[in-house]
């Protein structure tokens, strides 16, 4: 598993300006005042006033920083060095309240103590955990009781398709049930957020994690799943790089 993080946390590293400076993440309207929160998630979540929000795998901290500007004491983390010195410096920056903590999420608990009345993960983290049902369990030992964990993500069996057709054809290309191995996706230069760039890393490892997998491991780990919500919009695929 160190060797997966390793070669993911190298590409995050490097693809983590280039996000940045890009029209996908547009920083400049985020500061002037918008926030990156999707209905979907706001709606869900609540009034997060004065609540305690852990934010898994923040990157760079919009998400976290949107989550303060709704009233939440706020907390993310993210395992590359470069994402959580900018999310630092843009909190500096708005004058926003957060903290921010570099760990990938498996050693989380040795780098962040405490407990939260909100923990949080959305688009794009699943593919990255090569062991979810470990990762459910870090999630929820961070829940206070009565408190929350909400996961929204893409579809698993849509990040098992092929969408390449222009037709708008799917095609069952990738796994959809964990095996323990990354899936064997076709090498490519930028990410999603910087289609044109020329990487360094461009070696990914990606898993997948059925519906089953996720559900189950929530549930081993000690929380009660309230609500498994599936929608009709397609989500901005963020898997592979």
């Amino acid at each position: 598993m160190d060797e997966y993080i390793s070669l993911n946390r190298a590409h995050w590293d490097e693809v983590t300006p280039l996000h940045v400076a890009s029209e996908f993440y547009d920083l400049t309207s985020f500061k002037a005042g918008r926030s990156t929160l999707k209905p979907v998630e706001r709606a869900e979540v609540g009034d997060v006033r004065g609540k305690a929000l852990l934010h898994l795998q923040c990157h760079f901290g919009m998400d976290t920083l949107s989550w303060a500007r709704e009233g939440a004491v706020v907390t993310g983390a993210d395992f590359s060095r470069p994402a959580i010195e900018k999310a630092r410096s843009l909190a500096q920056e708005l004058g926003i309240e957060a903290r921010f903590i570099e760990s990938n999420i498996y050693d989380l608990p040795g780098a962040l103590s405490g407990d939260f009345d909100i923990v949080f993960a959305s688009y794009g983290v699943l593919c990255w955990l090569p062991d979810f049902p470990a990762w459910a369990r870090v999630a929820a030992s961070y829940v206070k009781p009565g408190g929350i964990f909400y996961l929204v993500d893409g579809h698993p069996l849509y990040m098992a398709m092929d969408d390449s057709d222009q037709n708008g054809a799917l095609t069952l290309l990738f796994p959809y049930l964990s095996s323990g191995r990354p899936t064997d996706y076709p090498e490519t230069d930028g990410s999603y957020a910087a289609t044109e760039a020329r990487l360094t890393h461009r070696r990914t490892a990606n898993f997948p994690h059925g519906l089953g997998e996720i559900a189950t491991s929530l549930v081993e780990a000690g929380l009660q799943i309230e609500f498994l919500r599936e929608c009709h919009s397609r989500p901005i695929r963020l898997c592979p790089a």
